[in-house]
């Protein structure tokens, strides 16, 4: 008897261990500087190996209940400096959180961005979200950009019953391929029918840098960041990466239900090209914006659309002209909808 209650209370102690295991994570200064932090998050192995999440905050001078938690988009990273301190300013705590897999999360002997399911995302997000409450804040809004806004839009769906955020605000989502007729509806789905059964098979990106030079301060944008996080140039994907994106976007285009207001954005025009041109400056040079706007307005019930005149992708690295619209719209949004009280 003696031996069996042992063998529970071993089991008691491990189960507990490993539902606290992100709180004993310490914060440690963040190589963005000065007022950021991040704390890296050991998640269970995967089909892969070891797997790690990363949480990065910037916490408000203000006396807030309040929270965004950011989630980045494909080839990238946190690095939005200037998307944290406005938040800060207008009295949120931002959060951000590197997905597994990426920027700060790649393990050396990863592959960079590999996914066989987006539901996969689903726990670094409920890990940053259960720190995030457990350091006092209430009312949560989720933000995220490009494949990001994929794959958080699939969250809140999944997550429709028991919603754990007030809000969801989507710049530039990934909702669609930005392909023609032929590669959209016949060779995607054969690559992601092949992908079930043959996970590794590469697919270039194409060789452009025009999108990284529109944002490089060394080229003709902005802002710096790290090129060995957020590569000049895409590298390949799988086959189970477009698996995964395609079963993802099948189920946006059949509509959701997401019950929380919803803040849809995304520039006034796309630009094509491989080669950088002043227009790169002026457009969202990855998505087709039409796609954005059609289904986008297919997530719910509660969709707010806002398109910004002449801005990029990622619409807080456009222009200053465009990406101030942005901030004014997302403010605007927040107050509109109680969620900036």
């Amino acid at each position: 008897m003696i031996k069996y209650m042992r063998h529970i209370f071993i089991f008691i102690v491990v189960w507990l261990s490993a539902g606290t295991i992100c709180s004993f994570a310490q914060y440690k200064p963040d190589r963005l500087g000065e007022g950021f932090e991040a704390k890296t998050i050991a998640m269970p192995d995967d089909y892969s190996g070891k797997v790690v999440t990363t949480l990065v905050r910037s916490l408000s001078s203000c006396d807030t209940h309040k929270a965004v938690l950011y989630v980045h988009g494909y080839n990238d990273y946190f690095f939005q400096e200037t998307l944290a301190r406005t938040f800060n300013d207008s009295c949120f705590n931002f959060y951000a959180v590197d997905l597994r897999k990426y920027g700060r999360s790649l393990l050396p002997e990863q592959t960079p961005f590999e996914v066989r399911d987006l539901q996969e995302y689903f726990a670094d997000i409920d890990t940053a979200l259960t720190l995030i409450r457990e350091e006092g804040n209430t009312d949560i809004v989720l933000m995220a950009h490009s494949t990001g806004g994929l794959i958080t839009s699939l969250y809140c769906e999944a997550h429709r019953n028991d919603l754990p955020v007030q809000g969801l605000i989507l710049n530039s989502p990934f909702l669609d391929m930005n392909m023609n007729w032929f590669y959209e509806k016949i060779l995607v789905p054969i690559v992601s029918a092949w992908g079930r059964w043959f996970k590794g098979t590469k697919i270039s990106q194409g060789n452009s840098t025009a999108y990284a030079e529109s944002l490089l301060k060394d080229h003709h944008g902005e802002w710096n960041y790290d090129t060995d996080l957020k590569f000049k140039v895409s590298p390949p994907v799988s086959s189970a990466w477009i698996r995964a994106i395609h079963r993802g976007h099948n189920q946006i285009h059949k509509g959701l239900h997401i019950p929380c207001p919803v803040l849809l954005m995304y520039s006034s025009q796309s630009v094509d090209g491989n080669k950088w041109t002043p227009q790169h400056q002026s457009g969202d040079a990855v998505l087709d914006v039409k796609d954005i706007a059609r289904y986008g307005r297919m997530l719910g019930p509660k969709v707010t659309e806002f398109e910004v005149q002449e801005g990029m992708h990622d619409l807080v690295l456009s222009k200053p002209s465009a990406r101030q619209a942005a901030y004014s719209e997302m403010f605007r949004w927040l107050r509109s909808n109680g969620l900036n009280e």
